[in-house]
């Protein structure tokens, strides 16, 4: 029988949690209806799901090589995932990709339009 360490049931917790976030992140991109609603949901996704493993892999190796690795890791995909997200949409919406009917906001939209009257 192995008895478990406190860390491990702790990292273990936090495994599932980030692969929950990973299974709800895959159901956004199957589910929702345009690709700007579903790459928020893949950045949630990467950001709070693979992270969250990161993080319990961490609190479950400990200050390790591995440990270290996953540190690095989550603070990769904290920086760059929400920057890569935005630059995605932002280039959807430039070559003229449409919004689901069901979106209420386009601030991009609107930003265009605020330029476009201040250059008049």
């Amino acid at each position: 029988m192995h008895n478990f360490a406190l860390n491990e049931i702790i990292g273990y917790v936090i495994i599932c949690f980030g692969i929950l976030f990973d299974f709800f992140g895959v159901l956004g991109l199957l589910r929702l209806p345009d690709v700007y609603n579903r790459l928020q949901a893949a950045t949630k996704c990467v950001t709070f799901g693979s992270a969250g493993i990161l993080i319990g892999v961490l609190v479950y190796s400990g200050f390790t090589p591995t440990g270290f690795k996953a540190i690095l890791c989550t603070v990769f995909i904290l920086l760059t995932s929400p920057v890569t997200a935005h630059a995605v949409a932002k280039a959807a919406h430039n070559s003229g990709i449409k919004m689901a009917k069901e979106t209420v906001v386009d601030h991009y939209e609107e930003d265009n339009n605020d330029k476009t009257v201040e250059d008049k």
